[in-house]
């Protein structure tokens, strides 16, 4: 308990980030349908956020070493403050991408700042109910954020305000925190080739996984909206399918520790189709049947980052696993960036059903090179434990390499095993 304590202002910052950052972007989606934007002008807002935090997990490292945690932290908090404030002073699409540009940033910096902390300060005794504590947070605060749309007003400056006070309070737990911050650790090399040299098959579940979930959630209420749901209805949307990917966790867990992980990534991959499928044809189920069907989503595409990366990980040598999980995070920002813009797009140009048209075919790509990849190399005799792996910064995986270090008689990487693991 003493432990948790110690680390409560971490755990409130993170609370408070996502109470902001987590309803910026259905709020901006529905702000933009009420002042005429187009869809693709929509989907671009949640492109240019990716944007954002992809210079932000390369720079947050960076940026700690010059001035430290807590300077680097009220920077990165300034920027998001000032990119929601600034909405309804310019109200012009280009310009908001600007600013969620500037959110995206403010993400990936806070979190790589906070995580960084958590990795200096926990110990192998103490990291599991600390990470429990982080997950609990991070994915409570973050349903919190999406309920939060059936109350704030689009296009109301008040309802960026408020967005805006969140982000500003997220400073005051770590900044006036008695705890002292710990030495800046070294940034991770973003080696993108070393996760396609590990294994392509993770790679490309994290394609998946990005198109997936990005898609979702900055292009979701656009898809809401044109289904006939209203602002509070939306705000139950997009909570269920966060709700649906958390529940998925233990037994995704549990049967990626069990099975064979490329059958398990290949079977909630098939499942996945089949939640596209059923949305697609259920438009007209009713709210009730809608919110089912977006928590269905949510349970079957949320856990393949987190089995991709187990899988990866399993044919990763004990001094690459920060590397390599940096390298994931590149790959999962590459598929974010594009996916709002895409699915927008094929949302103007045949209507709502495309957007889960596109990640069924997603899906369906990535079962097909599963079978592939099977047939190339046989399952790893020796792997780690399932990790919930947030997608949160480049040093997270800091905080994941001891976990998976703790399993029984893990490879150390030798020659032969990395050849083997392509």
């Amino acid at each position: 308990m003493r432990t948790l304590l110690s680390f409560a202002a971490l755990f409130l910052s993170v609370v408070l980030l996502q109470l902001s950052s987590g309803a910026v972007a259905p709020l901006d989606a529905l702000s933009g349908l009420r002042l005429g934007f187009t869809t693709q002008q929509i989907g671009l807002l949640g492109s240019a956020h990716f944007v954002g935090f992809f210079l932000g997990c390369w720079w947050a490292p960076r940026l700690m070493g010059s001035v430290g945690h807590s300077r680097a932290f009220a920077a990165f908090t300034a920027m998001g403050a000032v990119g929601i404030l600034m909405h309804m002073l310019i109200v012009d699409p280009y310009a908001w991408a600007a600013m969620r540009v500037a959110q995206g940033l403010c993400i990936a910096g806070c979190f790589t700042v906070i995580e960084a902390w958590l990795q200096a300060k926990v110990t192998n005794a103490t990291r599991g109910r600390t990470m429990g504590t982080y997950r609990v947070a991070d994915m409570g605060a973050s349903l919190m954020a999406q309920l939060m749309i059936g109350i704030l007003e689009p296009a109301s400056y008040v309802s960026y305000n408020i967005l805006a006070l969140f982000c500003c309070a997220a400073l005051l737990p770590l900044t006036l925190t008695t705890v002292r911050p710990p030495e800046t650790p070294s940034a991770p090399r973003l080696r993108p080739g070393l996760a396609l040299a590990i294994s392509p098959l993770a790679v490309a579940g994290v394609l998946v996984a990005a198109v997936s979930s990005a898609a979702f959630r900055m292009v979701g209420p656009v898809y809401g909206r044109q289904v006939g749901l209203e602002a509070d209805q939306i705000a139950f949307f997009l909570a269920a399918f966060v709700a649906g990917g958390a529940l998925a966790q233990y037994p995704a867990g549990w049967l990626a520790d069990k099975l064979d992980r490329r059958w398990v990534l290949i079977g909630f991959s098939v499942a996945a189709i089949v939640s596209c499928a059923i949305t697609v044809a259920a438009q007209g189920a009713g709210t009730a049947g809608i919110l089912l069907i977006a928590g269905l989503f949510g349970l079957t595409t949320f856990p393949i980052y987190s089995i991709s990366a187990a899988h990866a990980h399993d044919f990763a040598a004990s001094d690459q696993r920060v590397e390599l999980s940096a390298a994931h995070m590149f790959w999962f920002a590459v598929g974010a960036i594009f996916a709002p813009w895409l699915s927008s797009a094929l949302i103007d140009g045949f209507g709502p059903p495309a957007l889960f048209v596109m990640v069924a075919v997603a899906h369906a790509l990535l079962v097909a090179f599963g079978l592939f990849r099977m047939r190339a190399r046989p399952v790893s005799e020796q792997r780690t434990p399932y990790v919930w792996t947030p997608r949160t910064s480049f040093v997270v995986g800091r905080l994941m390499a001891a976990v998976r270090e703790g399993a029984n008689g893990l490879r150390r990487g030798t020659d032969a095993d990395r050849d083997g693991g392509r």
